[in-house]
């Protein structure tokens, strides 16, 4: 063994012997538990940063300790290849965004195997081939022919000197991220998915989610966001369709003041077409966000538009304002305002000289008052006809009763939940397989005819979609009649392609999009990744999940048994940004101090689920530990190691605590590493034992024994931490299977006993001394050998015994 610890040429040598053996490299087996650990794949922007570090080691860390129990654990990487990103970085470097793209997986690829990840890198995939993207094509075939697909028109951000759509976050204060013009709301045909239709399914299912963050959980029920309530009919005259709404208040009803409707909905369309102050405004509705986040917090602004509605149980006339804050994609585009009882209809009314008029009424006669903010909460009915004194409850029942029975509204079930728009207006991306006919419609890509590649002869220059403006991508013939047809030039959204990789990588099948090992790995054991990600890419993949099972092509019906959400890498408080220039490159601390250095420290700064702040010194700790073990290790070795077997009947009481020590270390650890995923603490106990090892001196044939042991069990609770100097140091201590196939230690239960007790000996709730004591002692027994220590007899000479406090197995205090 070489006295000293040299990580770089231990790693590179180490790597190469996993390389050569395929030992990550897993197919089904019948004879063992199968587990599948996963870590969300990265988007290849060029270069790992410490996020990345931080989830792969996790997920790393977990597969390895499962593998040491014995399991068949598959652990795959693939890269999220689609997306914007790609294009902008063609238009500003030159280069093709595959080209880009492939470039920079190489380099992360690389990366990630000097870190020391066990992939099983026969199952790496990227997003943007297509051997990928055509069963993707292929499955939204399928859903288009059960009616899981449609097309509709709907709103979006448009950029009118780009001539083109623009994603929520490349609109920057209203304006095109890339020329800075004023963005327009637009609304242009797209492509949706019916997720609506999993609705209840999605909601019911996070039941069954027992290893799921409750956090996250809520946040999906949230975003899913199920209500009961009523859809009525407000009556307008001089046209023939009521003004129809949904409310999840109709206790308020009796309260409503105005409508409010979009500026696309019918009603506000006709009233512009004689108005031009209302037309005026319409157009500045279109030069607006649609984002949930700027319609929050945009200025609310409205028109009256002169129409009046009825209201469906007084009759009476209600006026109808065009409102900037209600959108026709969402619900009727109408809303019934009562801003007595809901805070932006009382700014909005405010602000427009609308009648208030409060409906609802605390309960015990508390405050009420709604002169100055609406006040929101269910309550006792006032000024309501009929339903005075009635509860908000049961005046729910009741109006809802009074509507149906008048046929002007029923009770229905809403989710705020919208279908998945998959259309992009941009390159890279997955073609969506339709062609449009001018004398058959829109048809299918024959399935003979996919994947629908992407042209690489393209020019992207910001202008247009580089699909619209390509000469011969467009072009094509109907499959159905032969005549000329137009090929549908939007890609899929990436979200996509993320929402069904993990069943991929179960088995990479060129005639089909999953087979029976699909049904073998899934669901995933254990997935890991950012809180982020906790809403949309979670719920997609739960939703596809529930679509592939229906096709018959999984038989789970969810995607993920466990997921964990790691914190966030901080830099002086703040999380690491390009931007803020707080950035740490993984890779120098590689050629510096090793991969088993910076994993250690990532996993020895915080627990997983928090924030972890990024210490220079705490990474040069870690290398100075390491160091530490490599030296006990040496000098054991060089010292010839242990050769007679440990006798456990002629130990010492100094061995005895020893090995205490070593096997309460490896039941925490088992429990930190299988249920509390602490993998913090399992570094702090492995810390301690090489403190106690550095003091125990001891040449007895136990003594060495003793120290083997111990070396051996660190060597193996670290392993799935700092693979690669406890894959060397295993060989060092004599064993010729590698650690990595080598078992987790067990526990000797005859080690945890004791036949003595270390007791704290207090007097007044001071320490004075320690004294130790057999297991069996009695009170009795104990207090008088605590009264005769010397110690203790120092600081009660000459003054009364006012009582004794003994805290069994901890301390004895005495009170004078």
């Amino acid at each position: 063994m070489q006295e000293n610890y040299k990580p770089l040429a231990i790693e590179q040598e180490v790597q190469a012997a996993w390389d050569a053996s395929g030992v990550f490299n897993v197919s089904e087996s019948s004879t063992q538990e199968k587990y599948y650990c996963l870590s969300m794949f990265p988007y290849p922007s060029g270069k790992l940063h410490m996020g990345h570090v931080r989830n792969y080691t996790i997920g790393d860390v977990i597969s390895r300790y499962q593998r040491m129990l014995g399991k068949n654990v598959m652990q795959p990487m693939g890269w999220d290849a689609f997306g914007l990103p790609a294009e902008n970085a063609a238009m500003q470097h030159g280069v093709h965004p595959a080209d880009w793209t492939y470039s920079n997986i190489d380099y992360m690829r690389d990366q990630l195997k000097r870190l020391g990840f066990g992939y099983d890198w026969k199952r790496e995939l990227a997003t943007c081939n297509p051997h990928y993207y055509k069963w993707e094509q292929w499955f939204f075939l399928k859903l288009l022919e059960k009616g899981l697909v449609y097309k509709k028109t709907a709103p979006v951000n448009w950029c009118p000197h780009d001539m083109t759509v623009l994603a929520n976050e490349q609109v920057i204060d209203g304006c095109c991220w890339r020329c800075d013009t004023q963005v327009e709301r637009k609304e242009i045909a797209q492509w949706f998915l019916k997720i609506t239709a999993y609705a209840d399914e999605l909601l019911a299912s996070l039941e069954t989610l027992d290893g799921w963050p409750e956090q996250v959980k809520t946040m999906q029920a949230n975003w899913i966001g199920r209500s009961e309530g009523v859809e009525m009919n407000f009556s307008v005259p001089g046209s023939d369709q009521p003004l129809s709404i949904y409310t999840t208040r109709p206790d308020t009803l009796m309260g409503v003041t105005y409508l409010a409707v979009a500026a696309e909905h019918p009603l506000a369309l006709k009233a512009a077409e004689t108005n031009a102050e209302i037309s005026a405004f319409i157009d500045d509705c279109k030069m607006m966000e649609t984002s949930e986040a700027a319609m929050e917090t945009m200025e609310k602004r409205g028109i009256d538009s002169s129409i009046k509605a009825l209201h469906p149980i007084t009759g009476e006339q209600v006026p109808v304002w065009i409102a900037n804050f209600v959108l026709m994609g969402y619900g009727t585009g109408a809303v019934m305002s009562v801003p007595a009882h809901d805070q932006r209809d009382f700014e909005f009314a405010l602000k427009y000289g609308i009648a208030i008029k409060q409906v609802i009424f605390a309960k015990d006669g508390g405050d009420d008052d709604c002169s100055e903010q609406a006040y929101t909460v269910k309550g006792v009915l006032k000024n309501s006809g009929a339903f005075d004194g009635l509860t908000s409850e049961q005046a729910f029942a009741a109006i809802s009763e009074t509507l149906e029975k008048d046929q002007k509204g029923q009770r229905k079930t809403n989710f705020r939940l919208r279908d998945w728009g998959v259309s992009r207006q941009r390159y890279w991306g997955a073609p969506i397989p339709v062609i449009y006919c001018d004398d058959c419609g829109t048809v299918p890509v024959p399935e003979r005819d996919l994947p629908v590649e992407l042209p690489r002869d393209v020019v992207l220059d910001g202008s247009q979609s580089p699909l619209v403006a390509h000469p011969t991508f467009s072009h094509t013939t109907c499959p159905t009649c032969g005549k000329a047809a137009r090929r549908e030039t939007d890609t899929f959204d990436t979200f996509m392609e993320s929402s069904w990789y993990f069943a991929r990588f179960a088995g990479n099948n060129p005639d089909s999009m999953l087979d029976q090992s699909a049904k073998y790995w899934l669901p995933v054991d254990h997935y890991i990744g950012g809180i982020e990600h906790a809403i949309l890419h979670l719920l997609y993949a739960r939703f596809y999940t529930k679509l592939m099972r229906d096709e018959g092509l999984l038989i789970c019906d969810e995607p993920f048994k466990r997921l964990l959400t790691q914190g966030m890498v901080l830099k002086d408080g703040s999380k690491m940004s390009k931007s803020k220039g707080n950035t740490v490159d993984p890779q120098g601390l590689i050629d510096q101090y090793g991969a088993d250095t910076v994993r250690l420290f990532i996993m020895f700064a915080a627990p997983p689920e928090q924030s972890l702040e990024w210490s220079d010194s705490g990474v040069e700790g870690a290398f100075r530990f390491l160091k530490r073990l490599w030296k006990q290790a040496y000098q054991h070795c060089d010292a010839g190691g242990s050769k007679a077997p440990l006798d456990k009947q002629a130990l010492t009481a100094e061995q005895q605590a020893v090995r205490r020590q070593l096997h309460l270390a490896i039941q925490k650890a088992t429990d930190d590493f299988g249920r509390r995923y602490t993998f913090n603490t399992v570094i702090a106990a492995n810390m301690e034992l090489i403190n106690t090892l550095s003091k125990f001196v001891d040449d007895s044939d136990n003594g060495k024994a003793i120290r083997q042991e111990v070396l051996e069990a660190i060597v193996l609770m670290l392993s799935p931490i700092v693979p690669h100097i406890c894959h060397q140091l295993w060989l060092d201590l004599g064993h010729q299977q590698a650690v990595v196939s080598a078992s987790w230690p067990e526990v000797d239960a005859t080690a945890l006993e004791q036949d003595a007790l270390e007791l704290v000996l207090q007097v007044n709730g001071k320490l004075r001394s320690k004294m130790s004591v057999s297991i069996n002692a009695s009170k009795d027994e104990i207090e008088a050998m605590a009264l005769s220590d010397e110690h203790v007899m120092r600081f009660i000479e000459g003054q009364p015994i006012k009582k004794v406090i003994i805290v069994p197995k901890k301390l004895v205090n005495i009170v004078v």
